[in-house]
């Protein structure tokens, strides 16, 4: 089994971001255990006298207050999945040019990146830092929605924000909204042997299925990045049993729209596509829009010097823009080697992520 550090050693900032990499995944901090990595950063962050910490629950927002003309946030989720056994992926493990163990891509390289830029003493922006828990659990457990709920002062007055998770060091500007809807078919339960007594519910799915099967996803152009968006059945299910016309069938649907829509615009959409069923919108989060034309980005982006591309997935960028904030991705490490057994990421990254945000902010 992997150690489990009890009472792990102070953080030291002033180590290279790969060594600090290291520090931060060997305490451990499954999802709903973070105390002790969050009380670890606080410590490390306590005698930066230019930076104001607000603590709620195991998340950490610090400030600083330097009269700038912008303020952008760089921010990182402390919490990870599980930890596997055989093979054990902690402590942490370096091998030729790859760091390798459980956080290292998800997303402690980006925490550890934040964390070397918390030392710089007179950045060209306002910074505000944000270290929380609960990103890969339900949503209730997300310390940003946390912020997002009871303090949204400490982040709404940004002008831009930046999401350190795994993107291969490119850019993924915003992200895609994502729907799930339940399309209801009704029919007639009847004896199978006597189907012309009921209606069966299962064979008006196909109605539904062609709907889907001839739909024409849009390819949305948002603020000069192309969103894809997917419109498809995820789910279906009906039948009570093997001798009964079902009187219900469910055809589950999941909507992935681009964030020149509303979460309104896309259950429109998603009603007018089935109409004449029962649409049933179980979730709904809305995406968010990459900024790309705000100051703060285009520096953002001109520092780095890198591939730019639109977020086809749902990531928490989304939440900074429920607050008014445009976001992107932007970290060390293979997004695909996320939760995976075989989970490292390149030293070369880890060292020029770090280097692109000090540019950024130098």
């Amino acid at each position: 089994m992997a150690n489990h550090l009890d009472d792990p050693a102070p953080l030291d900032l002033s180590a290279d971001v790969v060594t600090l990499t290291a520090a931060l995944c060997d305490i451990e901090s499954v999802s709903r255990d973070e105390q002790r990595v969050c009380d670890a950063i606080e410590a490390a962050l306590e005698p930066l006298t230019h930076l104001t910490v607000t603590r709620i629950g195991n998340t950490l927002v610090a400030r600083t207050e330097l009269g700038r003309n912008e303020r952008v946030v760089l921010a990182g989720h402390i919490d990870t999945v599980p930890l596997t056994v055989d093979p054990q992926n902690l402590p942490t493990w370096r091998e030729g040019d790859d760091l390798w163990g459980r956080g290292t891509v998800d997303m402690k390289g980006g925490v550890a990146v934040q964390l070397k830029a918390a030392l710089l003493t007179a950045p060209s922006r306002d910074l505000t830092f944000v270290f929380y828990e609960g990103e890969e659990i339900d949503s209730e457990f997300n310390g940003l929605l946390h912020v997002q709920q009871q303090r949204p002062d400490l982040i709404e007055d940004a002008e831009f924000a930046v999401l350190l998770e795994p993107t291969g060091s490119i850019v993924e500007g915003g992200c895609k909204g994502t729907l799930r809807a339940e399309v209801v078919t009704k029919g007639i339960a009847a004896h199978s042997a006597r189907p012309w007594n009921g209606h069966n519910a299962i064979h008006d799915a196909a109605d539904v299925l062609t709907r889907l099967a001839e739909y024409q996803p849009e390819t949305v152009m948002v603020d000069g990045l192309e969103y894809r968006e997917a419109m498809n059945a995820v789910g279906i299910s009906g039948g009570i049993a093997g001798n009964v016309i079902p009187d219900r069938c469910v055809v589950t649907v999941n909507y992935r729209y681009a964030p020149d829509k509303s979460e309104d615009d896309a259950v429109a959409l998603v009603n007018q596509l089935f109409s004449g069923f029962v649409v049933d919108v179980k979730d709904n989060a809305g995406g968010a829009r990459p900024g790309l034309d705000r100051p703060a980005a285009r520096a953002f982006v001109e520092a780095l010097g890198v591939e730019v591309i639109a977020k086809q997935g749902w990531t928490d960028v989304a939440r900074f823009a429920a607050m008014g904030v445009p976001a992107v991705n932007f970290g060390p490490g293979d997004p695909n080697l996320a939760h995976h057994d075989e989970e490292r990421c390149p030293v070369p990254q880890l060292v020029s992520a770090e280097e692109a945000l000090l540019r950024w902010l130098a």
